[in-house]
């Protein structure tokens, strides 16, 4: 059995919102924030418009949900491919439900809802079944201890 490999991240969050003043006021204070990566574009933050952020920046939130659709893309992908199921097109309509509970919460459910096309004369029962097991190899999917569901539509090009 091959050995486990570790994989490091890294990131550096800062508050931009201190140019604004201090967190004095929960109502007021500024919630922007950025994420700068190494070698890459950075990423405006700020809160949920729920916990008073710009509803026209990105939130952790949607950030989530994101990391969970992307990583069941691409591991759906590579297995397709693996496999040697074309896959011409892929997208997928998202969404998640967060419950609050006081001042804290949690995800309770998450579903992907990934429309998939295939070349002519794929197998669409494989197809579907590549779902489940990209659900099960998905890195995001298996760190979170929520349910991640998938609604998936299969098609095939004509031909």
């Amino acid at each position: 059995m091959p050995r486990g490999k570790d994989h490091h991240y890294r990131l550096q969050l800062t508050w931009t919102g201190a140019e604004d003043g201090p967190a004095e006021d929960y109502k007021t204070f500024s919630r922007a924030h950025r994420a700068d990566f190494e070698g890459k574009a950075s990423l405006a933050m700020t809160a949920d418009t729920a916990f008073m952020g710009d509803p026209e920046i990105h939130n952790p939130e949607e950030m989530l949900l994101l990391a969970l659709s992307s990583c069941h893309m691409l591991s759906y992908l590579a297995l397709a491919a693996l496999q040697g199921v074309t896959v011409v097109a892929y997208e997928d309509n998202a969404s998640g439900i967060m419950h609050q509970e006081g001042y804290s919460g949690r995800f309770t459910e998450v579903v992907l809802r990934p429309k998939v096309v295939l070349a002519a004369g794929s197998d669409l029962e494989v197809g579907e079944k590549l779902h489940g097991e990209a659900n099960k190899t998905c890195f995001i999917a298996n760190s979170v201890n929520f349910p991640v569901r998938h609604e998936a539509e299969i098609t095939c090009l004509p031909g």
